[in-house]
């Protein structure tokens, strides 16, 4: 089996035409449970290549433009890297809006700003289309498994026509509110992420200092009341210094942008994710900004042993 998808018992839903924009680390594999759901998927992306591969992988169709993608499909779903790429593949006359229908519903999985949900929301709505902004949580390796979190905006009854889809490669997926609250709920995770990753790498490089057995510590650490994802997953990795994304020191640096845009408007104060903030900086200064975020370490940590 190709190590990009991971077998996973779906739920019998009506099979739907779908278009899938976007075929990253994240969107390629969930394209593929689609795919195996039963599901009739054409995907664009910006490197054809990548979406020839998809195709002879799992057999379905790709499409030149996201508006050839969509004119084809009754759900048209995204994920891509940014405000800016959003747009690109949404607008224009190659974008997935002009080959959408009425009565189509876009679900963008890309995590962006609130304001661009509701701008694209709002251009949907124009043409007699719906809009949900989804943003995930759970990485690479959650989507290769089918149990990300999604976390969305929009009108009740979208989401009701969005959540058997989107379950055949999450584990959970909750309407946070109108639009643009998918978005707002995913820079929460954000703040509450890199602060326990900060506060780990903090723990574990104190703990190596310290002299004690760091591997031992762990194993008693996630037992009590410090566990948590970040630790059972990122601490065994600080501490072999295998910082393979991943999700990358660049994209949480834009991440944490949309947050400190947010909290601009909001008059939200963030003192501790703004040093975060400084820190990651300091990681892609020093030429780690496609590495994991767990790279956090590297700052606060002794050199390998084996360096």
């Amino acid at each position: 089996m190709n190590p990009s998808i991971q077998a996973k018992p779906y739920e019998h839903t009506t099979p739907q035409k779908v278009a899938f924009i976007g075929l990253g680390v994240m969107g390629y594999p969930m394209a593929g449970h689609l795919a195996q759901a039963g599901h009739q998927v054409t995907v664009y992306n910006r490197n054809p290549a990548k979406a020839e591969q998809w195709s002879a992988q799992f057999k379905h169709e790709w499409a030149a433009t996201p508006a050839l993608a969509a004119a084809q499909a009754d759900i048209v779903m995204a994920c891509v890297g940014n405000d800016d790429d959003l747009r690109a593949i949404f607008l224009g006359p190659d974008g997935a809006l002009a080959g959408m229908k009425a009565g189509t519903l876009f679900i963008d999985h890309t995590t962006a700003s609130a304001e661009v949900a509701r701008e694209l929301g709002d251009l949907a709505s124009s043409k007699g289309a719906s809009f949900i902004d989804a943003p995930i949580s759970g990485g690479q390796a959650g989507a290769q498994k089918g149990v990300l979190s999604i976390m969305c905006g929009g009108k009740a009854e979208d989401m009701e026509r969005a959540r058997p889809l989107m379950m055949t490669y999450a584990q959970a997926c909750t309407l946070m509110g109108p639009l643009g609250s998918g978005q707002l709920c995913k820079m929460v995770n954000q703040i509450a992420v890199v602060g326990l990753l900060q506060g780990l790498a903090e723990a574990m490089a104190f703990g190596e200092r310290a002299g004690l057995d760091m591997e031992q510590a762990l194993s008693v650490l996630t037992k009590g009341a410090a566990r948590s994802w970040q630790m059972e997953t990122k601490g065994p990795t600080m501490l072999a210094r295998d910082f393979q994304p991943g999700f990358t020191v660049n994209w949480m640096l834009k991440d944490l942008d949309l947050v400190k845009q947010e909290a601009l408007r909001n008059g939200a104060l963030l003192p501790g994710t703004a040093l975060i903030q400084e820190q990651f900086a300091k990681i892609a200064e020093q030429g780690h900004r496609d590495m994991d975020i767990s790279t956090l370490f590297k700052l606060l940590a002794r050199p390998s042993k084996a360096t």
